[in-house]
């Protein structure tokens, strides 16, 4: 075997390792989102994290949450345009959550890292509902029910991963922000982006649907 062949059999092993690599580390950097989530993700459960039909016209999660809403008496049904109290109830009972939560120094940073990739714009102008050392950006409820279940979910569910609990923070923002989000959903379609909650509620988008905001919010801010 000549020196070239051995230098192209070189050539091709080496970008079959790169191939690999890539292969491995992909869900690690899917979790970086904003630069922020993911770096102390964790393995575990798989959860379904896109909108079951394509339509924007039907966003909405249905049901009790897998994983936590049997745990907590809650499901996304009662977040609800024509049940107003029932949406407060629910909201309230997540916001209680996160001052009655306390992290250690391994589930604040995964906290920030979470927290610090979603926003309550519709309420509130602040760049998302916890300031980079964890304390809450926004006085709202809505903030307030997101911030609380991410404490939940990181304390009560470590084996989740980060997205999967952002996943679940950007069900409740669309329940939260309905219409908004539903115009949201119509341009990311449009754009062929995938309808899932974190690119849909996440700050990954945020802004992309401005001029195009219609509809009620679920909710007292």
């Amino acid at each position: 075997m000549n020196k070239e062949n051995i230098a192209i059999g070189l050539l091709i092993i080496g970008g079959l390792l790169v191939i690999f690599n890539q292969f491995q580390i992909s869900d690690t950097n899917d979790l970086i989102l904003l630069n922020r989530v993911g770096s102390n993700s964790q393995t575990g459960i798989n959860l379904a994290t896109g909108i079951a039909t394509a339509s924007a016209l039907d966003i909405l999660p249905k049901g009790i949450p897998d994983v936590y809403g049997k745990e907590l008496g809650i499901s996304y049904d009662n977040i609800n345009i024509n049940d107003q109290k029932k949406a407060n109830d629910v909201i309230g009972k997540l916001s209680l959550l996160e001052n009655s939560i306390n992290l250690d120094s391994n589930q604040l940073q995964r906290y920030i890292q979470i927290t610090g990739s979603i926003s309550c714009e519709y309420c509130c102008g602040v760049q998302a509902i916890t300031f980079s050392d964890g304390s809450p950006a926004c006085g709202c409820a809505h903030s307030g029910a997101m911030r609380g279940l991410a404490k939940y979910l990181v304390t009560e569910h470590p084996e989740m991963k980060d997205m999967d609990i952002l996943n679940e923070l950007g069900k409740w923002k669309t329940l939260f922000f309905p219409g908004a989000l539903n115009a949201k959903a119509s341009i990311l379609k449009s754009q062929g982006i995938g309808l899932d909650y974190v690119n849909l509620a996440s700050n990954k988008y945020r802004g992309v649907e401005q001029g195009n905001v219609q509809g009620s919010t679920v909710g007292g801010c």
